[in-house]
């Protein structure tokens, strides 16, 4: 359609000269009441179909497309297609692609279904011969995570599924503008692993596989424009890395040969800073390029002087990794010289895809007036939007006034609140400096932990909880809800430990875990008793396939009112004469699995919690707990992308994780855990740490972690995972072993603990038998051999 005398035309609809376009990058696939989730798990279950399973993914596309379309007139946004995903987006493109490894049983020929994709993520699925499952890790420096393409030499490519494409017909037809969502090829090769391939993600090894892929790619650009698509997004986030020579130059071939398809090309990166990749983006055959204007606002000039004059700009100035209310006016300050410069090649956006904000904050009808009137979630987010381009086109109607007026009174409500500053927990966190962070030498504290805890050689033990079953989870419920007295609550928790407990003696375990069936969550459950958090009914985020965790909410200064699981892990330990450990979420785990204030640095918030740990470190050793063990899961998460801003967050995170754990005696034994992330490159940073031992994910990644080995030695006791807990497949012993011998290979065999590589949580009472059973005659054949 030609643009009318007062329009311009950007392909997809009609503007009026002064309208600004906005538009969404992706949205939540789980739904605002989980409904994807428990879909999901019914159909693996054997308890519901595949057309169910099939029809709660329509449904919500439906919705989340209407919400994100919305209903302001002519400014009818694009809305996303191929942000949904059954699993993670990442697994949905490597099965589009047909990048499916040889164990699963793929015919060459044939399209690939779900119950395949399903195998690839967890390992089985209602059909199909169960596997292996595929390594699993985080998605850049988030808590959400995806599966790793597994790649080979000389590996085909080819369209294998057509999910994707109905799903952009689906969109069409209820009357959408659809604009596909794809992983670029860059960023999907990046995250690619291989054994032919082991230089790490910036192996150019993985660039020679661009042959047969680009092929690939633009026959899905093809298919797309057949289908009247005239936009696709293609996500490149590894722009925000620090990208090798050979990787920067790739980009002009991959997009010189992309560009033939006819299609507007939206070329998407997000989580930082990339003017360090500027030269990559200059010259390039696309027609929009998109920043994150949130994490680094001031690379907003410096990009819009790098584009083509016929290129978009697309501003991330909506943040869609935090859930706090946008300062419109600071953002319309920084747009007002990029829409001078630009004029209408200005396009807004969330500076990233939605799905790690929760739903809509309508649904939280128990939070605090005024601190919900300082949040925003996705569906408040997209309305900041359309209320940011009524603004910048000064379009300010009743309505829009209205809007603007409560975002600015509740943004000072919030900076005028006493509810978010403590002066006692202000003046003990500058009194702090002066704590110790160091213990005795790690050979002198072990030599007489290894006495008094008096262990065999490859001491078994476990993460920490054990499954979480429905009458577990029943059982709290009618607590909160008061069905329950405290008195009663409390006699079924012990009962519930002390199974635990006689479970744990019976398999033969030798360092127990008194199973946290008092926890709902391992950061909410803390948050709930330390004052400064706050919590929501319906704040779900996805974290990995099914499971949705809902973060608490650092709204202020920190403080440990009263121990919080000291009564608990000491019942536990008065059952048994065996070390039970007590169990913490650590310092770094608790800032990045919650929704951060962001009125002061982090690293402030990370030591208060710090110091509100120290305490119950504290106070669990003077009740006679032994081990100690405080996880730190998300501690490479939190690692900055880009490496030169690496080590200022290691300093403090490290010292964030001594202040915690330095208050004990030599003999008390402290533990981290750590899963799912790349640790190879900052196992110096975990070793500074000084942790007496530290149980890490190493099942899925085949013992990766080892070659950290290789040039650095590990001074401190270490349990690799040794089965994969996100899978319902029970492991070998015979596989079990083979793991542990090859990390004997690499270190010393009196440092090594036998242990699965994550929490029990999300597993059902037959397969811990199952597994942990095996577990123990597996380090019982290691004993015998040593």
């Amino acid at each position: 359609m030609p643009p009318g005398p007062q329009g311009r035309d950007f392909g997809f609809y009609i503007l009026r000269e002064d309208m600004t376009v906005f538009h969404s990058l992706g949205f939540s696939r789980m739904g605002a009441q989980r409904e994807l989730k428990f879909a999901l798990e019914a159909y693996w279950a054997g308890k519901g179909d595949l057309a169910t399973l099939l029809e709660t993914g329509r449904e919500l596309r439906r919705r989340h497309w209407a919400l994100q379309a919305g209903a302001d007139g002519a400014r009818k946004a694009m809305v996303p297609v191929g942000d949904f995903a059954w699993y993670d987006h990442i697994l949905e493109w490597t099965t589009l692609l047909g990048a499916v490894p040889a164990r699963f049983g793929q015919p060459a020929d044939e399209p690939v279904d779900l119950d395949t994709l399903f195998r690839m993520g967890r390992g089985r699925a209602p059909s199909g011969r169960p596997a292996a499952a595929c390594e699993m890790t985080k998605w850049f420096d988030t808590n959400y995570h995806y599966i790793v393409p597994e790649l080979t030499p000389g590996q085909t490519f080819r369209i294998a599924r057509s999910d994707l494409f109905d799903q952009v017909a689906e969109a069409q037809s209820l009357g959408h503008v659809a604009k596909p969502v794809i992983p670029g090829p860059l960023t999907w090769l990046w995250l690619g692993k291989g054994d032919a391939f082991a230089q790490g993600p910036q192996d150019e090894g993985k660039l020679g596989l661009l042959d047969g892929l680009l092929p690939v790619y633009v026959q899905v650009l093809q298919r797309f424009a057949e289908q009247g698509v005239e936009w696709v997004q293609v996500d490149e986030p590894i722009l925000a890395l620090d990208l090798p020579p050979a990787w920067q130059a790739a980009f002009k071939r991959v997009y010189d040969e992309l560009s033939g398809s006819g299609l507007r090309i939206l070329l998407a990166s997000y989580f930082g800073r990339i003017t360090q990749n500027l030269g990559v983006l200059q010259g390039l055959p696309v027609q929009g390029v998109h920043v994150d204007l949130t994490r680094a606002p001031d690379q907003a000039r410096e990009v819009a002087a790098a584009l083509r004059g016929d290129q978009i700009l697309s501003a991330g100035v909506i943040d869609g990794r935090n859930i706090w209310r946008t300062d419109l006016d600071e953002r319309l300050a920084l747009l007002e010289p990029l829409r001078e410069r630009l004029g209408d090649r200005l396009w807004l956006a969330p500076s990233c895809s939605l799905l790690h904000v929760p739903v809509d904050l309508a649904a939280e009808t128990q939070l605090d007036p005024e601190l919900k009137s300082w949040l925003s979630f996705a569906a408040q987010k997209l309305e900041e939007l359309r209320c940011l381009a009524r603004l910048l086109d000064g379009d300010v109607d009743e309505a829009t006034a209205a809007a603007v007026q409560a975002q600015r009174a509740a943004l000072q409500s919030r900076r005028s609140s006493s509810r978010t500053h403590n002066e006692a927990v202000r003046r003990h966190l500058a009194e702090s400096q002066g704590l110790s962070r160091s213990r005795a030498p790690f050979a002198e504290r072990i030599a007489r932990q290894r006495k008094e805890l008096d262990l065999p050689d490859f001491p078994t033990t476990t993460i920490g909880s054990f499954p979480q079953t429905t009458e577990i989870r029943r059982l709290r419920r009618d607590w909160r809800q008061g069905a329950l007295s405290d008195a009663a609550y409390e006699k079924q928790v012990r009962a519930e430990i002390e199974a635990a407990i006689r479970f744990q003696e019976e398999v033969g375990l030798d360092v127990l875990v008194h199973g946290e069936p008092e926890r709902n969550d391992m950061v909410e459950y803390f948050g709930e008793l330390l004052a400064g958090f706050a919590f929501t009914q319906n704040g779900w985020v996805q974290s990995y396939g099914s499971r949705c965790v809902k973060p608490p909410l650092i709204y202020g200064d920190v403080l440990r009112p009263a121990p919080m699981t000291v009564g608990w892990s000491s019942y536990a330990q008065s059952l048994t004469d065996k070390p039970v450990k007590g169990m913490l979420t650590g310092p770094v785990t608790l800032l990045q699995w919650s929704f951060v204030r962001d009125d002061q640095p982090r690293q402030d918030t990370c030591r208060q919690l710090a110091l509100a740990l120290r305490e119950e470190v504290s106070d669990l050793e003077s009740a006679g707990i032994r081990v100690i063990q405080i996880d730190e899961p998300a501690f490479r998460e939190g690692l900055p992308l880009r490496r030169g801003d690496w080590q200022a967050y290691l300093d403090w995170a490290v010292d964030c994780f001594r202040l915690a754990t330095s208050s004990v005696r030599d003999g008390t034994q402290i533990h981290t855990h750590m899963c799912y992330s790349e640790f190879n490159d900052i196992i110096e940073a975990i070793a500074a740490m000084d942790a007496d031992v530290i149980t890490i994910e190493t099942s899925r990644s085949n013992m990766e972690l080892l070659g950290a080995f290789e040039d650095f030695a590990y001074p401190n006791d270490i349990g690799p995972g040794v089965y994969d807990i996100h899978s319902p497949n029970l492991p070998e012993v015979d596989a079990m072993v083979a793991l542990m011998r090859r990390a004997a290979s690499r270190l010393p065999t009196e440092r090594l603990w036998v242990n699965p590589d994550c929490g029990l949580k999300t597993r059902a009472w037959p397969e811990t038998r199952g597994a942990l059973e095996a577990m123990v005659r597996a380090a019982r054949t290691l004993r015998e051999a040593a």
